[in-house]
């Protein structure tokens, strides 16, 4: 877990009411799709290959979720978490996997406190012709609605990745595509294998912050409590929703949300965007965040370096 907030996605999960009458239809639709793809050959360690396609299917709480088998024999679905590590599997699918063989407990970290983790080493994972050996795994409560866990980044180390929503792929490719003009190009901030972005928040003037980019967190944008104390942001903006949440261990925060006027990343402008933050100064959140619903707006390209992001607008951007 890179920043101490791996799980924001739970913003998401605490919506679901009704999972499981979605769950089955999206994995059934999931499981054609993805037999439909022909991708082409690439091992996690071999360079041979140009690129790998990965399809996806983007749930309605704005997770991108990816076809995974554990240890060559346990089938499960996984998100694609930007600010996560390796693999994490939750607690109420680990107990029908067959493979895993547990250790002993470590500690985790969420964005509410810390927590005994159960580990495993020693696993391998395949996505599509992709494969990985000797990852370790960890356990957490919770992961996206419809879910089983979650992957990261690191994975594809060294790899460009290519996030297009209009199509519902992802492409791990050595280096970028041919033709990048529909494309702005923006810097990448990278710190601790945390990926982040420079936006803008116009609230009577413009207020630029970094951002972290994090799929895992449904919403569009959570800010930071030094920001919401400089702008104050509470009184700055209409209000719109108060309620509380819980992180992947339980912990419960209290979040406000409201309506900011105009947020810009590079050209892209976004009007009218419902945004949160915590209420009063609990000090936990140090970092201002965009989600996925803000990233699905965006087609991106993430260089291999990790030092520039290519974005342009998605079917999904109004």
């Amino acid at each position: 877990m890179n920043s101490g907030i791996d799980n924001f996605e739970l913003w998401s999960y605490l919506e679901a009411d009704n999972f499981q009458s979605h769950l089955f239809n999206k994995l059934m639709i999931f499981r054609s799709f993805i037999l439909s793809i022909a991708s082409l050959w690439l091992s996690a360690i071999s360079v041979k290959a140009q690129s790998d396609t990965i399809p996806f299917i983007l749930s309605d709480h704005n997770n991108m979720i990816i076809a995974s088998v554990i240890n060559g024999v346990d089938s499960v679905d996984l998100m694609f978490h930007t600010d996560a590590s390796g693999i994490a599997l939750i607690k109420s699918s680990t107990d029908s996997l067959n493979s895993i063989v547990w250790g002993e407990a470590g500690t985790a970290i969420s964005w509410g406190g810390e927590h005994d983790s159960r580990r495993s080493a020693n696993n391998s994972l395949s996505i599509g012709k992709m494969h990985w050996d000797s990852l370790g795994v960890f356990e957490d409560e919770r992961s996206g609605p419809y879910t089983d866990g979650k992957i990261g980044p690191d994975l594809f180390e060294g790899k460009c990745i290519e996030v297009n929503f209009d199509q519902d792929f992802i492409v791990i490719s050595n280096g970028l595509k041919g033709d990048m003009s529909a494309y702005e190009k923006r810097p990448l901030i990278t710190e601790n294998g945390s990926m982040f972005i420079e936006g803008i928040s116009n609230i009577g003037e413009a207020y630029p912050n970094r951002f972290l980019i994090h799929t895992g967190f449904g919403g569009t944008v959570l800010f930071d409590d030094e920001f919401v104390k400089q702008t104050a942001l509470g009184t700055a903006i209409q209000i719109t929703e108060e309620q509380d949440l819980k992180d992947s261990f339980g912990n419960v925060i209290k979040t406000r949300k409201g309506r900011l006027p105009l947020f810009t990343i590079g050209e892209l402008a976004f009007k009218d965007l419902t945004v949160g933050f915590f209420d009063g100064s609990i000090g936990q959140q140090k970092l201002s965040i965009i989600g996925g619903g803000l990233i699905k707006q965006m087609n991106f390209v993430i260089d291999a370096n990790r030092e520039f992001i290519y974005i342009a607008p998605s079917k999904y951007k109004g």
